[in-house]
């Protein structure tokens, strides 16, 4: 087998088995497109720990969460050549990950989530980046999962909404009464007029009546944002980073935002109380005895 097969089994092992996202997938095929680039003519069969430190050399000008990136999808390349029995070690597998310095992710307060969805609403375009926003902010769903959103995926009378997320998994994601009522101005009023005569199974559609992408959406929420003078960078992401830190302020259950979020590991959910620590503390900090010195 060629190397380029022995990448093709394992992107369709990904996709058919693993069930991952294609945009997961295409990151994947990029990687392992650069990492042939990289070893040139040689097998991926008879490389060893010194050609793989070789390529992540090879990268150390990226910052380490990327070279952590790319470690890992060689080091799982190979654990399905071993599990495959295609070959007969993982030459990765005594390689040591980057070490990472975790950031804590940015997040609005309250003040700027209202300040951010109350923007003038004329046009259509308005009304459905508005819905859009409501919905991103009233259940912290994946920009990813907002676009690919259907119309058989809203249960607005029963105030869910059914997601799709990474590896396909589905879950249930309540909705607030000021989403579901602007979801439904948009559905009702202004959808038909975005998708001009044609016919879509998808909720949110651009001015061309398709499917709006999340580069479209992106390029919105910068434009909306900035009008309406947030200053903080912003991005889909934060209104889902905002959405879990303040359940979270208000005293919810950290495993319920992990169900809420899709988050398959409690760790990747727990970020989210160092954020409301730092609030706290930030907010302590205020107190005129706070400093040891205070009087």
């Amino acid at each position: 087998m060629t190397n380029q097969e022995y990448y093709q089994k394992y992107l369709d092992y990904l996709q058919f088995e693993r069930k991952l996202s294609k945009n997961t997938i295409a990151s994947y095929r990029d990687n392992l497109n650069r990492f042939e680039e990289f070893i040139k003519d040689k097998s991926i069969k008879d490389l060893n720990k010194k050609d793989i430190e070789a390529y992540l050399k090879f990268n150390d000008t990226m910052a380490e969460k990327s070279r952590a990136h790319y470690l890992t999808v060689i080091r799982n390349f190979y654990n399905f050549l071993v599990y495959e029995e295609l070959i007969d070690k993982n030459p990765c597998e005594t390689i040591v990950m980057p070490k990472i310095n975790k950031t804590l992710p940015k997040y609005l307060t309250e003040e700027e989530i209202k300040k951010l969805l109350d923007f003038p609403l004329n046009t259509a375009n308005d009304y459905r980046n508005k819905a859009m926003l409501e919905v991103l902010y009233a259940t912290g769903i994946r920009v990813s999962e907002l676009v690919n959103l259907k119309m058989s995926n809203l249960h607005l009378e029963e105030d869910f909404i059914l997601v799709f997320g990474k590896g396909a998994k589905e879950r249930l994601c309540p909705i607030s009464e000021i989403c579901e009522k602007y979801l439904r101005i948009y559905l009702e009023e202004y959808r038909n007029s975005l998708l001009k005569h044609k016919n879509s199974e998808y909720v949110f559609i651009n001015t061309f009546g398709n499917p709006i992408t999340r580069q479209g959406f992106f390029k919105n929420l910068k434009k909306i944002a900035k009008e309406q003078g947030i200053q903080k960078e912003i991005s889909p992401h934060t209104l889902r980073h905002s959405y879990a830190t303040h359940l979270l302020s208000h005293g919810a259950d950290l495993r319920s935002i992990q169900e809420l979020l899709g988050h398959s590991d409690i760790s990747t959910t727990e970020i989210y109380t160092h954020l409301v620590n730092e609030k706290l503390k930030s907010d302590y900090e205020r107190h005129p005895r706070a400093k040891k010195n205070g009087n």
